[in-house]
């Protein structure tokens, strides 16, 4: 039989590569890990929990149509299969098996113990039982409509990962027929995690599921019919939004309507109770068109993600990791001008380390300064955060230029950039989308300030989104600079994002999709020269995902010239590492950490020639050719030294949450064979501003 985790598709060489799904599977096994630690405080690691369901969930709504129209098509070569789909919920279900017994076993009793519950109807004493029978008919009853099969009453459109039940009736129905089939939708308005009040828990902190809730009272739904076998079900659709642009006249509308139809897209996964009947998995399984292997049957509620409510509700920061204060980044000064400071200089700003508020206090600056004249930025994912709206509006009330990019596409945040694009227009702001068939991915901020008789540039570059909140738990590198060639880089590429204009050549920025990936395949080819040379030959690449074929060929042809390559590779990676005659001289690693792993950090030396890139790509073909993406230099060879130390060294010493991809496909954790000091935690003991580090 094939390793499962190798895939038939093949670098350009013919060698058999890491499959990518599984390889985002594995991922999310090494984030559950965190969940299993005793040492983590329980509130977290019913996060870490809950970030796993939640990546499952968006794993199948973007990864899984391929695999299960295959399936179902009967396709029997190509990389989506039926074989395809079974290797991925093999891998799937196992982890569903592990998330569910850690829930039961472990977290709730942990729970218990320090005084909190979640509660069962069997576990419910008769006051409580009083209680939610009340509730149900005051809050959830009146909402609920059920509907029972029958020719004039069709199986009713159930949306992505809504809660529903199935239930199976015996009995007549008020026109005396035999429907013994009916479905339940529960509305998300509801609450799905209930606390009960403390009088009737004797002063301690008890919940119950809303699935609870309803499962109790199912009968009162069914006046004059008998309840028999019953089971909750959730349904995951295909959920990747797509529109033809070339044939839409404005892009923003076509995915508003887009968005209406997203909830209904191709069915991928099913989810049941453990103990659901088979008849009843089978009418559903059959109802969706579903092969057997996407039915997943849970010991548990089937919306793992909803139980986040808990950490808030709990409101115990005992139970929780103690809170880390980011320190005021230490080269942004806090009286003075950070335009007065980047003419001395860069600034190199590492989130979630340092504070994102240098950020905020550059952009507060452009728009309190009377001499800056234009801002210029581009928007991904910035969340809800009123901050950055506030400031770019009163940058246009100040009479300023103000241009936003905003990327209308960015995956399930596509509402929200869309709601983003009509207040910024609203306030007066120049409002593009950037190129039709490219997402906009850089991560850019350009300021124009006169000076005297001239105008300058000041740009902040960033690995990651202009975000406050994420910028609180994602590792990023912000990089300010007033260089006047990469900042005219900076206005070349905001003019061709707005125009279309032809790109002129740049001197600093290297732009996907046009020499970017060119530029890397240069690199390391010129690492791989120089290594069969003899001479000193060393690559160190921090991204996200490693998945683009000819990247892989070129790191491959340089580590068997001698290069020795490190690849920090958090996610996906298609690169088998450590295979005799293939890539003894290349190592992956993988660190899932407090904070999750986000910059994008490439170091190259041949010989005397030493280059460091940061970048917004990770090394995927999307990023390389489908996306607009930068990645530039960093000149300054103490700013090139701190970023090698705490990006690259730091990482690659990691003794506790780094993982070793193996030569067989498999990652095995080395702080459990040689502990040692984490990369975050000492990250975070050099740059809190806490007096009580951790």
């Amino acid at each position: 039989m094939a390793d499962p985790n190798t895939t038939t598709a093949a670098s350009g060489n013919g060698h058999a590569l890491l499959d990518r799904d599984l390889s985002i599977l594995a991922f999310n096994e090494r984030v559950l890990d965190w969940a299993h630690r005793p040492e983590v405080p329980v509130l977290e690691r019913l996060r870490y929990l809950c970030i796993v369901s939640s990546n499952l969930d968006e794993f199948f709504e973007v990864r899984a149509e391929p695999h299960v129209m295959g399936s179902l098509q009967g396709v029997s070569n190509g990389p989506f299969t039926a074989q395809s789909l079974a290797a991925v919920a093999e891998k799937a279900n196992a982890m569903v098996t592990r998330q569910y017994a850690l829930y039961n076993d472990v977290l709730l009793p942990t729970l218990q113990r320090e005084g909190y519950r979640i509660l069962s109807h069997g576990e419910r004493n008769a006051e409580q039982r009083r209680w939610v029978r009340s509730y149900f008919q005051r809050e959830v009853q009146p909402l609920l409509v059920p509907v029972g099969l029958d020719p004039a009453h069709p199986f009713p459109q159930v949306a992505n990962k809504s809660l529903n039940f199935i239930v199976q009736l015996s009995g007549k129905d008020a026109f005396g027929r035999s429907n013994e089939i009916a479905i339940l939708k529960v509305p998300r308005v509801l609450q799905r995690l209930i606390p009960l009040p403390a009088r009737i828990c004797d002063g301690a902190a008890a919940f119950v599921l809303l699935s609870s809730v309803i499962r109790a009272h199912l009968s009162e739904l069914f006046p004059g019919r008998e309840v028999g076998q019953f089971s909750q079900f959730r349904l995951t659709r295909h959920s990747d939004l797509a529109v033809d642009e070339d044939d839409i006249a404005n892009l923003r509308t076509a995915l508003r309507q887009g968005l209406q139809h997203r909830h209904y897209g191709q069915a991928v996964r099913l989810e049941v109770s453990a103990n659901c009947a088979p008849k009843l998995s089978e009418f559903l399984r059959k109802e969706f068109q579903l092969p057997e292997s996407t039915v997943y049957r849970v010991n548990g509620p089937v919306n793992l993600v909803r139980l986040m409510q808990l950490i808030d509700l709990v409101n115990a920061p005992r139970l929780l990791f103690p809170p880390y204060e980011a320190s005021f980044p230490a080269q942004v000064p806090q009286n003075g001008s950070i335009f007065a400071r980047l003419k001395t200089g860069d600034v190199v700003i590492h989130q979630p380390f340092e504070s994102f508020d240098g950020v905020l206090a550059f952009l507060r600056e452009a728009v309190t300064d009377p001499h800056v004249l234009a801002i210029k930025q581009t928007i991904y994912r910035t969340g809800s955060d009123p901050a950055l709206m506030g400031l770019l509006r009163e940058a246009v009330r100040q009479g300023k230029e103000v241009t936003a990019v905003v990327e209308l596409k960015a995956r399930f945040d596509e509402e929200a950039n869309i709601n983003w694009a009509e207040q910024l227009e609203a306030i007066g702001v120049q409002v593009v989308y950037g190129i039709v068939g490219l997402k906009t991915h850089a991560k850019m901020l350009l300021i124009t300030r006169r000076e005297g008789r001239v105008l300058r540039r000041y740009g902040h570059l960033s690995t990651g989104n202009y975000n406050r909140r994420t910028a609180a738990l994602y590792t990023d590198i912000s990089y300010l600079t007033a260089d006047p060639a990469t900042t005219l880089d900076m206005d070349h590429l905001f003019g061709h994002l707005a125009s279309q204009s032809r790109l002129p050549k740049m001197k600093r920025l290297l732009v996907a999709p046009f020499q970017l990936h060119s530029e890397m395949l240069s690199r390391i080819s010129a690492v791989g020269q120089a290594a069969a040379k003899g001479e000193f030959a060393r690559i160190v690449v921090k991204t996200n995902a490693l998945t683009d074929l000819p990247l892989i060929d070129a790191l491959l042809a340089a580590g068997q010239k001698g290069a020795q390559i490190d690849l920090i590779v958090r996610g996906a990676c298609a690169l088998p590492a450590g295979v005799a005659g293939l890539s003894e001289n290349i190592r992956v690693r993988s660190v899932i950490g407090r904070f999750l792993e986000h910059s994008r950090v490439f170091y190259f030396c041949a010989d005397q020639d030493e280059s460091l890139y940061l970048s917004s790509a990770d090394w995927m073909s999307r990023n390389m050719m489908r996306r607009i993406e930068v990645a530039w230099p960093v000149r300054d060879p103490v700013l090139r030294q701190r970023i090698v130390e705490e990006c690259l060294i730091a990482y690659l010493k990691d003794g506790r949450d780094a993982w070793d991809l193996a030569p067989d496909g498999q990652y095995h954790r080395v702080g459990i064979t040689m502990p040692g000091p984490g990369a975050q935690n000492a990250l975070m003991q050099r740059y809190s501003a806490s007096p009580n580090k951790e």
